[in-house]
């Protein structure tokens, strides 16, 4: 099943791994049980220390759990894990031999607060572009607390379980029967809401200060990443504050407009932004989110961690995020009707009626893309016009199954408990009221500058946008602002690299004329 190029490169992956890694297998009557044996063997074959054994437990679908040296690491999948989970199955192996990018001792010991004989599962398609992030977290969750465990369910294996749960949507995390979390995420955001359902039973004794930093850059995408080289470059003590290196850039498919790179994908950059600052005298706090920054020259900053530290000069660097309505309905029923990816969550509506808010180029690609698979598709625009490039809407009003509502302003998502059911909104051209029979709503109105931690220490434009000059200065000295975050216009990814690059120079600048 492993194609010849592909088992070298694993070979390569698995060269070094120093514990037996067992891949045991639940016996199983499902019509996909060989499939899952020949997959996994195959995979077992690119190295020696990897195995795969059948044991004598019952499952109704394919599933195997990963064991380290004989024990049980409380990993399990349930289903053949290709497509996009590939990725997921091999980073497991890695990170269960303790190998690979893992969780810090800060993270870990707010991991091991979580109580234990804890389940998790999550509910992915292996179609889903934004579920592997989600499962690799929880898996890096489970194997740094110990005791508690992770299921990655494929949910075509299990559409009874999806009915029941009322899930609509991919990835979906559930704890119980109960459904914590619908969409993307990564460990930071993962773990504030495991702490919010299952609470943490512990709290570490050992010293939280990080102690001082010349330079604090907070974000990990293209800007912070710049910023951070070029201060390291000056000789600063620099450290990185982010959720997750890449930050939006992460969810980004393909980048073809990054001059000298003809073509590349999020996730491959990201990497590179990634081992770039490596190069560095770095420090980086990944899955992490900055709560407060306190005010005066030398100021202190608190991470949701729990960790400290304090700086002379703070970077900020936080992009920006998917913006929402912001309308009764829409948060009860993400992951219920509600979603943002068409790509990932598309297939659960196919031959049903959907609605996609934003007529922006990435509402009209959402529209044409769920048109192929929808029985109809309803465009809301609030505008008199829709603002994407004039070639996908000659597209979308070629497609007969189509409609577009201009002047149209949502104001409630409508469900019946359970899931969506419809969408209101009001026609400004008379202010009339209606209600659209539907059964889910593509979200896609472009994103929010994430510039709420310090909306109340810095100077901010009516869009969240903090107000820089032309040396990425925000209103506080001390405090610089670059990229998406910022009033700068064209949120490219180039010009957040140099953008980046001029806030950490002119930082420097500051510091030499003892300006901070």
């Amino acid at each position: 099943m492993l194609d010849k190029d592909l088992k070298e490169q694993l070979q390569g992956v698995f060269a070094e791994l120093k514990h037996s890694i067992d891949l045991a297998v639940d016996a199983s009557d499902h019509n996909q049980q060989i499939e899952l044996l020949d997959f996994l063997r195959d995979l077992a074959s690119t190295s020696p220390r990897i195995t795969v054994t059948v044991g004598q437990e019952k499952s109704p679908a394919p599933r195997f759990r990963i064991l380290k040296d004989g024990a049980f690491t409380g990993i399990i999948f349930r289903g053949i894990p290709g497509g996009h989970e590939f990725t997921s199955l091999v980073l497991a192996i890695l990170n269960s031999a303790g190998q690979g990018k893992l969780p810090d001792r800060g993270l870990t010991q707010k991991i091991q607060g979580l109580p234990a004989k804890t389940h998790i599962r999550t509910y992915i398609s292996l179609s889903c572009e934004n579920c592997p992030d989600v499962v690799q977290a929880l898996i890096q969750i489970a194997l740094a607390h110990g005791d508690l465990t992770h299921e990655m369910v494929d949910g075509a294996m299990a559409p009874d379980e999806l009915d029941k749960l009322k899930i609509q949507g991919v990835p979906s995390v559930v704890v119980g029967n109960e459904l914590i979390h619908s969409g993307r995420s990564n460990l930071a955001e993962l773990l504030n809401k495991l702490e919010a359902k299952l609470g943490s039973q512990k709290q570490s004794t050992e010293p939280r200060e990080l102690g001082h930093f010349d330079v604090v850059v907070i974000g990990g995408g293209p800007a912070g990443a710049s910023a951070a080289i070029y201060s390291a470059r000056k000789g600063l003590k620099t450290v990185v504050i982010a959720e997750k290196i890449g930050g939006q850039v992460q969810e980004t498919k393909d980048i073809e407009n990054l001059i000298s790179v003809v073509k590349t994908e999020g996730p491959h950059l990201s990497s590179a932004l990634d081992k770039h600052m490596a190069a560095y005298n770095i420090q980086v706090l990944e899955h992490r989110r900055v709560e407060q920054v306190s005010t005066g020259k030398k100021r202190a900053i608190t991470l949701s961690s729990g960790e400290t530290l304090t700086t002379d000069t703070l970077i900020v660097a936080t992009g920006a995020k998917w913006r929402e309505l912001n309308i009764p309905g829409e948060k009860e029923y993400i992951g219920r009707g509600v979603a943002f990816c068409p790509h990932c969550d598309g297939p659960y509506y196919k031959g049903k009626k959907v609605a996609v808010v934003g007529g922006g180029n990435s509402g009209v690609e959402a529209a044409i893309d769920l048109a192929g698979i929808c029985s109809s598709v309803t465009l809301y625009e609030f505008m008199d016009q829709l603002k994407a490039d004039q070639v996908l809407v000659d597209k979308l009003y070629s497609l007969p199954n189509v409609k577009v509502l201009l002047q149209a302003k949502t104001t409630a998502v409508v469900g019946n408990g359970d899931n969506v059911v419809g969408l209101r909104y009001e026609d400004r051209r008379d202010s009339s009221q209606h209600e659209e029979k539907l059964d889910g709503i593509f979200v896609q109105i472009g994103l929010s500058p994430n510039s709420g931690f310090v909306k109340d220490l810095v100077s901010v434009n009516r869009m969240g946008e903090i107000v820089v000059d032309e040396k990425g200065r925000t209103s506080v000295p001390g405090i610089y602002a670059a990229g998406d975050v910022t009033t700068v216009p064209y949120k490219q990814i180039v010009i957040a690299m140099g953008d980046g690059a001029k806030v950490a120079l002119a930082a420097f600048e500051d510091r030499m004329r003892g300006e901070i």
